[in-house]
């Protein structure tokens, strides 16, 4: 009787260690609603499960994680319980049978040049980029058009909360920049842009400002897609190059022919040198540096998170780069009130010491900027998160 007893017990035991432990995953904050997979626990896991009973095989493919194997399970669902992931926002695809796709269970977001699932981890005791109880600003669609590309653009533009009252304010602009890959959707769905800045305004920790968030692809009117007759292979070297340098051309051309013109004239924003920014990750670092330091005439604010240096990826030369923006530096400190770097010390290596690099090139040409490490974090949502947390607040001052 003592035996059963204990038997029984040990069970009750066991039953609610189970029910804590399986109390302790949540649904992912990105998930469709209703969906309760993806789920995540306390230690950052990732638990992702798919019904397929016909496949043969089902493999989960984090973009800057885990590439792992599902397991069947006897109800033709397949499951796998990730290890624990940084925090932040996470983009992965289920792969059966060959076939790639998305996970139904989550929202889509546009990356990798596709629309693919994600998972948000969330973070300790960070709630920068959480909706608050605090006055909140809009995000609005605009279409423009553009000679340059000979085409209808689109962009995404966050007014300050007080922008439809305070009829006879003007704000400050910052253009904002997506990466390779990514649209003007990512910087609000991915990045939660709108969100950081709502909260620092109601702090009193930024300007209340103007944010203005475009399509970083272009390509001028007539320009042909494909590679002419006779020229290096899309794959190549110096035809990933020239194809870099040509829609660059074709960027600075849109935004500073078409796109400010038109922010200008249908926003109320102080429309001088002394407050716009640009500042862009990744492919838009590169392409914020490519623009305003040949444009120092239109900005004043610059900012590269995991992205910034020159074309062809070697060494800065202070005296030559950027038609020899950084040759003065004390030139260069009248005219450029804020330069800021930013990189994920979790970043793959080829990242994280080109930026330190230029950090170093920049320290050692003596110009003034500022350097940050978001320590732990990839090249993913959570650094460039805490890049505009720190970039925002030194904007417009």
């Amino acid at each position: 009787m003592k035996q059963l007893g204990f038997a029984l017990a040990l069970l009750s035991v066991v039953s609610i260690c189970s029910a804590q432990t399986a109390s302790e995953w949540k649904p992912a904050e990105t998930n469709v609603w209703g969906a309760e997979y993806p789920r995540v626990d306390p230690t950052g896991r990732v638990e992702i499960r798919i019904k397929a009973p016909d496949a043969a095989k089902a493999r989960v493919n984090f973009w800057s994680g885990p590439k792992i194997d599902m397991e069947k399970q006897a109800d033709g669902f397949w499951t796998v319980i990730t290890p624990p992931l940084v925090p932040g926002l996470h983009y992965y695809t289920v792969i059966v049978d060959g076939a790639e796709f998305a996970d139904p269970g989550s929202h889509a977001f546009f990356g990798g040049g596709k629309h693919a699932s994600a998972v948000e981890v969330p973070e300790a005791g960070a709630d920068y980029y959480a909706i608050k109880d605090v006055p909140h600003g809009q995000v609005r669609e605009v279409w423009y058009s553009s000679k340059a590309t000979g085409t209808w653009r689109h962009a995404l533009v966050y007014l300050p909360p007080d922008y439809d009252t305070q009829t006879k304010t003007r704000y400050p602009v910052l253009y904002l920049q997506h990466g390779g890959g990514e649209d003007e959707t990512g910087w609000i769905r991915q990045g939660r842009a709108n969100f950081i800045l709502d909260n620092l305004i109601a702090e009193g920790k930024a300007k209340p400002m103007i944010v203005v968030m475009a399509y970083g692809y272009a390509r001028r009117a007539g320009e042909p897609v494909a590679s002419p007759a006779g020229s290096p292979a899309p794959g190549t070297p110096d035809a990933r190059q020239r194809a870099m340098r040509d829609m660059a051309s074709a960027f600075q051309a849109d935004m500073t022919d078409a796109l400010i013109p038109f922010i200008d004239s249908t926003f109320r924003t102080v429309a001088d040198r002394d407050h716009r920014a640009m500042a862009g990750l990744s492919m838009g670092g590169f392409q914020t540096f490519q623009i305003t330091l040949n444009r120092l005439d239109l900005f004043s604010h610059i900012g590269g998170f995991s992205g910034a240096g020159t074309l062809g990826g070697g060494a800065l030369d202070p005296k030559t780069d950027y038609n020899g923006a950084f040759a003065d530096a004390n030139a260069f400190a009248k005219k450029v009130r804020l330069l800021w770097l930013g990189v994920g010390t979790a970043e793959p290596e080829r990242m994280r010491e080109g930026i330190r690099g230029l950090h170093k090139a920049l320290t050692d040409a003596g110009i003034v900027h500022v350097y940050f490490e978001s320590q732990g974090t990839d090249h993913e949502w959570q650094t460039w998160r805490r890049n505009l947390h720190d970039f925002a607040p030194r904007l417009f001052r």
